[in-house]
């Protein structure tokens, strides 16, 4: 922490004032990142994003490569100050919402809001700069742990699969044979071309928005590869859970996009991608049984029913142009195994709804017959409504969020009301119970419930519980907004 502080005063001529950390025990990266902030008489509120981690290759990586982009113009974070020898740097502070944050929030099920859908867009708009453009000067030789997805990549991912998930979840299978199909499968993934950027981990939640654009994260892990693997990270990213005409519509743009820096064919390009939708898919799968039945983090195991559900699409949509029959059988093997739909039932079995409201308004209605849950009174915390410069603001904004965050009675009704969600949390999802019911009621239902609803909602998803959320006031003066502009714009 002491480097950190250190860098940030190195970097912005004062002190830190606030120090909190973002990464609880639910990340699987190891890293230490803390935001530090301050209130400057030049410059205003700054605020950086501090990172500590030991691994100094990877640390490298990260940091010539985030330079390398922002000479390209690519939006990644400024690199502010760096201490390689004690394993720190300090970065451009980009915000809390994520693509997948921004994606859990507007959605019902299949239906993602068009917002979202534009978000993805941009970021598929974006992906072949990094693949081609910036490509063609980066210093391979920083790479780690290698500088290109080879042979011995491929093989790490597929023995990663194999030893953490598939022996580790009780599925049978043929040792040779399925060393037989791993050979096949790459062989045929190494005569795609690969002399390209390959992201490696291109997925939602390493993809930030600040005021609707997208910036780009966790990229240490690239090296030189094919274009196909990133293109499905991103689309059959397990929890994002994207609907197959999303991910057609998407891939689609990919490919226009992609037409402006290559030449290359629809056809040479569906050749290999749909396996490396299959050795993506595997990675994760991987990483889910390490994370969650090796190192008994349970959490990471609410991702296995989306990978399942990605694995079972591709049974019945997609024909390999290899016979991996092993591979395949072991797969159906787990689309059936007892164990694994366990985990989708758990996944699966429970959402939660949360509510913000006004108490001198309309309340939050119960749809599901389950009773109505919890309903918590805010109105004793400090009411940032108050203040002028809060009155047009909600409980989604900046300056609202960090009014609250100082007050530490909202810290403490938060963390007691927390509590006693997670407790029903548990027990409803043990007991099989699908819906419970949170609202958060203040004066106004604009700022003090709206920020105790996000936390809460936001504190779930990092749980991998399912959440609808609705802002019950805020959701209506958006749409009296909406309904203004159109007025003025129908008006002679």
């Amino acid at each position: 922490m002491d480097v950190l502080q250190h860098l940030f005063e190195q970097h912005f001529h004062t002190p830190p004032e606030k120090v909190k950390p973002l990464q609880g025990q639910l990340g699987g990266s190891g890293r230490a990142i803390i935001r530090l902030s301050a209130e400057t008489a030049a410059a205003g509120p700054v605020s950086a994003i501090g990172i500590v981690y030991p691994g100094r290759e990877e640390n490298i990586a990260f940091l010539e490569f985030s330079r390398h982009f922002r000479r390209h113009g690519l939006p990644v974070p400024e690199i502010y100050a760096e201490d390689l020898a004690a394993g720190a740097y300090l970065e451009e502070d980009l915000g809390d919402t994520t693509l997948y944050d921004f994606l859990a929030a507007h959605r019902a099920g299949d239906v993602i809001a068009p917002v979202v859908v534009e978000a993805y867009r941009k970021v598929v708009d974006l992906l072949p700069r990094f693949q081609v453009e910036a490509a063609r000067d980066l210093n391979y030789k920083v790479c780690y742990p290698r500088s290109s997805f080879d042979r011995q990549s491929i093989n790490w991912d597929l023995n990663y699969f194999k030893y953490y998930f598939l022996r580790l979840a009780g599925i049978p299978f043929n040792e040779q044979a399925l060393e037989d199909d791993f050979g096949r499968l790459t062989r045929f993934l190494l005569t795609a071309r690969r002399d390209f950027f390959l992201y490696r981990d291109f997925q939602s939640r390493n993809v930030m928005l600040r005021n609707g654009e997208p910036f780009f994260l966790d990229y240490q892990g690239g090296r030189k590869g094919a274009l196909q693997y990133d293109i499905a990270s991103l689309l059959y990213d397990g929890k994002a859970d994207l609907p197959p005409a999303l991910r057609q519509e998407l891939l689609d743009r990919y490919l226009e996009a992609l037409a402006s820096f290559v030449p290359i064919t629809r056809d040479e390009f569906m050749e290999h991608y749909y396996a490396f939708v299959y050795v993506r898919i595997l990675q994760a799968l991987g990483a889910y049984g390490f994370r969650g039945f090796y190192e008994r983090k349970p959490h990471f195991l609410l991702s296995v029913p989306y990978a399942l559900k990605n694995l079972r699409w591709l049974a019945h949509n997609v024909t390999l142009p290899i016979a991996l029959p092993a591979l395949l059988e072991a797969l159906q093997s787990m689309l059936s195994s007892e164990k694994l739909l366990a985990l989708a039932s758990t996944a699966e079995g429970l959402t939660v709804r949360v509510f913000s409201f006004s108490f001198h308004r309309q309340p939050p209605v119960d749809e599901s017959g389950n009773g109505g849950g919890f309903v918590f009174d805010g109105r004793a915390l400090p009411n940032p409504g108050r203040e002028e410069r809060f009155k047009q603001l909600t409980g989604k904004d900046a300056p609202v969020i960090e009014y609250l965050n100082e007050q530490p009675a909202v810290h403490q009704f938060l963390s007691n009301a927390i509590s006693m969600v997670d407790a029903s949390v548990a027990a409803y999802q043990k007991r099989g119970f699908k819906n419970l019911m949170v609202s958060f009621g203040c004066t106004g239902g604009q700022h003090r419930s709206v920020f105790l609803a996000e936390q809460l909602a936001k504190h779930l998803r990092a749980q991998g519980v399912e959440v609808i959320l609705h802002h019950i006031e805020v959701e209506k003066m958006e749409q009296a907004k909406l309904e203004s502009a159109q007025l003025e714009k129908a008006a002679p």
